[in-house]
């Protein structure tokens, strides 16, 4: 009986009340991106009276991207959330100073193109290029593009870093994929490189290229004592040519001085990048709405 406190009961809802849903939330992200756009309009105009600047901001986009996947929940794939966003960044990155996305395709195209494709999407056009060294010498000619990868420099690549150690030498800004997880789509590790940011940078690691006379066996001790790692050896000259990954927060010459207290001689080094600590997303479990 109406009125008599029983609880009123409401008649699930049909697959038509469901649809109609799916088309307000539908409509509500796309105005929410047009007035993303709408934000950008106003950025370009901010920057263009200061007289400019690089539209890629690493910090901030590794800092967008671990908030993302953390707060992630659903049944909707995190590999999905995170391949939108990441083309929502690269477009209106692109949007705001185009550029190009020099790819090494080198050792072999499947694996580059899905991780290109997959982190800078559709809009930047991405131009092949083969071997480390063409993407590096791509990028300095360029006026902002971005170079893509392998971390290991492909095959044949030899002491790839070294090309990036003058001071106006392009610099790796990036490690992906950022969000690091078993079967990520677009899982091979590679480098991105651009054109010295003046700021914007992620510090949480910084690559140095080095140069010494040769390898002895107590270089990776004395490197993981100051939580350092070897990722590049290579011969160089009538030496040895090693890229080494150290703490954003280490001191500058805490590379050279473990090299030299295990026995290097003639121990060179010099910044050649930085990027974000990757955020492992493996034992993230899903969150129930």
């Amino acid at each position: 009986m109406k009125g008599a406190g029983f609880p009123v009961s409401h008649p699930p809802p049909n697959l038509a009340d469901l649809r109609v849903e799916i088309d307000r939330i539908d409509k509500q992200m796309h105005e929410l991106l047009m007035e993303r756009g709408r934000v950008i309009d106003r950025l370009i105009e901010i920057k263009t009276r200061q007289g400019g600047g690089s539209a890629f901001r690493p910090a901030r986009e590794a800092s967008m991207m671990r908030a993302l996947a953390e707060r992630h929940q659903g049944l909707l794939p995190l590999d999905t959330v995170e391949g939108i966003w990441r083309v929502i960044i690269s477009t209106f990155t692109y949007v705001q100073a185009p550029y190009s996305v020099h790819v090494d395709v080198s050792g072999g195209d499947a694996s580059m193109r899905d991780s290109a494709r997959f982190h800078f999407g559709f809009t930047a056009p991405c131009v092949p290029r083969f071997g480390a060294a063409e993407v590096i010498r791509a990028v300095a000619d360029s006026v902002g593009d971005l170079g893509v990868f392998a971390v290991d420099g492909g095959p044949g690549a030899g002491a790839w870093w070294t090309k990036l150690a003058p001071p106006e030498a392009p610099k790796i800004i990036a490690r992906l994929p950022f969000v690091e997880r078993t079967d990520h789509p677009a899982g091979m590790p590679v480098f991105v490189i651009s054109k010295p940011l003046v700021d914007g940078m992620a510090r949480d690691v910084v690559l140095e290229s080095v140069t010494l006379d040769r390898w002895r066996p107590d270089f990776s001790q004395a490197l993981g004592a100051i939580g350092a790692e070897t990722i590049g050896s290579a011969a160089s000259g009538v030496g040895l040519a090693l890229l080494v990954a150290r703490p954003g927060d280490a001191d500058s010459e805490a590379v050279s001085e473990a090299l030299r207290s295990a026995g290097g001689a003639d121990v060179r080094a010099s910044e050649v990048g930085a990027h974000a600590g990757r955020f492992d997303a493996s034992n993230l479990r899903p969150r129930a709405n």
